[in-house]
């Protein structure tokens, strides 16, 4: 498993560069893409196979038996270390069962990179990789770390950035962010702001990395504050789903879900 660059030609370590050039294999997620940034980085590869999401349960078994008739394999993503975000997590957990021995040859890696530079304290934090699209599975990810003392770090499309970090403002409550982007090329930026008072987004082009901080303060709202709304946006009407999303938006650490349950459980 090899970590390859964020952007940044000069980032592809000797010892990845080794590994790329002797391997009788290269998985890579896109190769034609990757054949073209092996070019830019005068790496020769012999040959490219496709690995991705859509196939990497079926092109598992017969990575293994290529392994075992001796073959040396090296497997990439489109940029930083696979499995993290990417594919190569079911035929490392394959290789691991059936006792083929995995090396991993570290670089570059994107949350890892965004963490350091974010000035957001970096321990403990989690990683989400890309969110969910839906505002829903948004809720059940991110509610429960509403008052867990830990940054978060996940992947974000610039077109569904808004919206998210809204999203996550009503579930997690006012903290401090950043948004990293273009690691490592000519024109990186950390953008930093708070989620009560988002900057302008516009400009932002492709992927970007988001840093979250911990909660500040009691970020979760107590049963009986929820239990409170409830009584206030009742008698409003609307269906009990339309009452939860409602309460929902005025409460913190909470999931539609979550208070849709209490109000069925009070009629």
């Amino acid at each position: 498993m090899v970590g390859t660059p964020l952007g940044n030609p000069g980032d592809l370590s000797p010892r990845a560069r080794a590994c790329l050039e002797q391997a009788d294999i290269v998985l890579a997620e896109d190769t034609k893409r990757e054949g073209l940034a092996c070019a830019r980085w005068g790496v020769e590869v012999r040959r490219f196979v496709s690995y991705h999401d859509h196939n990497e349960k079926e092109k598992a078994a017969a990575v293994l038996e290529l392994l075992r008739e001796g073959k040396n394999i090296a497997l990439i993503s489109d940029a930083g270390m696979p499995v993290l975000a990417d594919p190569g997590y079911v035929v490392i957990r394959a290789c691991r069962e059936a006792n083929l021995p995995v090396s991993v040859i570290p670089g570059p890696c994107a949350p890892v990179t965004a963490l350091a530079g974010s000035g957001i304290p970096p321990q403990p934090f989690v990683f989400f990789g890309f969110l969910p699209r839906k505002r829903s599975d948004q809720e059940s990810v991110l509610a429960p770390y509403a008052a867990i003392p830990a940054t978060l770090v996940f992947f974000e499309r610039k077109d569904r950035l808004e919206e998210t970090l809204k999203n996550a403002l009503a579930l997690l409550g006012p903290r401090e962010g950043c948004i990293a982007r273009e690691l490592t090329k000519t024109h990186e930026e950390y953008l930093r702001f708070r989620l009560e008072n988002l900057p302008d987004l516009s400009g932002l082009l492709g992927e970007v990395t988001v840093i979250l901080g911990p909660p500040e303060g009691n970020a979760r709202s107590s049963r009986e504050e929820v239990l409170a709304i409830i009584d206030e946006e009742h008698p409003l009407g609307g269906a009990p789903r339309a009452v939860a999303r409602r309460v929902q938006s005025r409460v913190r650490g909470w999931t539609t879900g979550e208070i849709y349950a209490l109000i069925s459980g009070r009629k």
